[in-house]
């Protein structure tokens, strides 16, 4: 992984200047927006087409089809995501609609999703700020101190295989037909109404293919979409030098510039990713479209100085398990020692230096 916290704290105090040069890259261009929506969804319905006239000739055909088709959805659930923002198209009611139109695709409440996404967009980084909108990271010592079953249980949870195999499944299955409790009775209702229009297009998708074969085809679309969505989602807050920290010393530019990082794909992987891998210069700016992104990137020299991670450094990030509060890094299990910090002092860490 390249990269280190070595990015200057000017950035405190000129947030506002650093505002003014992106304003530019803020307006959404209908053409550009109209583009990728259409060869996203016409991709995605070709290759839904093809699957239903070789479902009956190949199953090995059709499997590597529906892995496409996964993939492309992870594009289509970016739009989704500029939708939440209102910044996709320049028209808010064009936002909503294919908000909502791109989310019955991806299984999820687009009013919902929007509310919880801005929640995690105003804590990132923020260790008193940690939600259900978070991948969830404990501090060394929150572990120490946490009882066996809880240890046990934060254990399945970071587990690769559980994390994006089972958790994603769940999430976008389950969880996403559930309202939120806290939620307004406006919210609550747009979750069923996209549960209701859910149910329609399953059924008649199964019409369409024969039961056994939709639910096997959606299965493996879901879990390639929502594992590598995860996937993303992680590897762009869960890396060695990202920052975290109270709320007193909290701060916003810092926090995406910080706490978010340059995730730098081949060119293939970022168009079917939407750009998301510039996902600083989106949390510094979100009201910036993705096709937009790259661009803003490539203007403002002090996007360049964040964090970088390659596809290849990014598997390394799977061994980081706790945030150490004085070394001030993400370490893995191995790295602590099960001591008391009382005993080490609270100026010391309790990680070890090496295995």
């Amino acid at each position: 992984m390249s990269g280190n916290k070595t990015i200057s704290y000017e950035h405190r105090v000129v947030a506002a200047e650093l505002r003014q040069q992106a304003m530019e890259f803020e307006t959404p261009s209908n053409l550009k927006a109209s583009w990728q929506l259409l060869n996203s969804l016409v991709l995605f319905i070709t290759l839904w087409v093809l699957m239903y006239f070789l479902r009956d000739v190949s199953w090995w055909i059709v499997s590597p089809l529906a892995v496409l088709a996964g993939v492309v959805l992870i594009r289509i659930f970016i739009i989704f995501h500029d939708c939440g923002h209102g910044v996709f198209f320049s028209s808010m009611r064009a936002n909503h609609w294919v908000g909502f139109f791109c989310g019955l695709l991806v299984f999820t409440p687009y009013r919902q999703w929007h509310r919880e996404h801005a929640d995690h967009h105003a804590t990132t980084g923020n260790l008193d700020g940690r939600g259900p909108g978070e991948v969830w990271t404990m501090t060394v010592d929150e572990y120490v101190g946490a009882p066996l079953w809880k240890q046990r249980l934060y254990r399945m949870m970071r587990n690769p295989f559980f994390l994006f195999g089972v958790v994603p499944g769940l999430f976008f299955v389950v969880l996403q037909r559930l309202p939120a409790r806290a939620s307004s009775r406006q919210l609550k209702q747009s979750v069923w109404i996209m549960n209701i229009a859910a149910a329609t297009y399953v059924s008649l998708m199964m019409a369409v293919f024969g039961v056994g074969a939709y639910l096997l085809i959606q299965a493996i679309v879901i879990a390639v979409a929502g594992g590598a969505g995860f996937w993303l989602f992680y590897v762009q807050h869960q890396f060695e030098t990202v920052l975290w920290t109270r709320s007193e010393n909290w701060d916003y530019t810092n926090a995406a510039l910080e706490g978010s990082s340059y995730y730098k794909l081949p060119r293939l992987l970022q168009w079917c990713t939407g750009n998301i891998g510039f996902h600083h210069v989106h949390h510094l700016f979100p009201r910036i479209p993705n096709y937009h992104l790259e661009k803003c990137h490539n203007a403002l020299p002090v996007l360049q100085q964040v964090p970088v991670i390659t596809l290849a450094s990014s598997f390394g990030t799977l061994k980081l398990k706790l945030w150490d509060e004085c070394s001030h890094r993400l370490v893995r299990f191995c790295d602590v020692q099960n001591l008391d910090r009382e005993q080490q002092g609270l100026s010391k860490s309790i990680v070890a230096k090496e295995c």
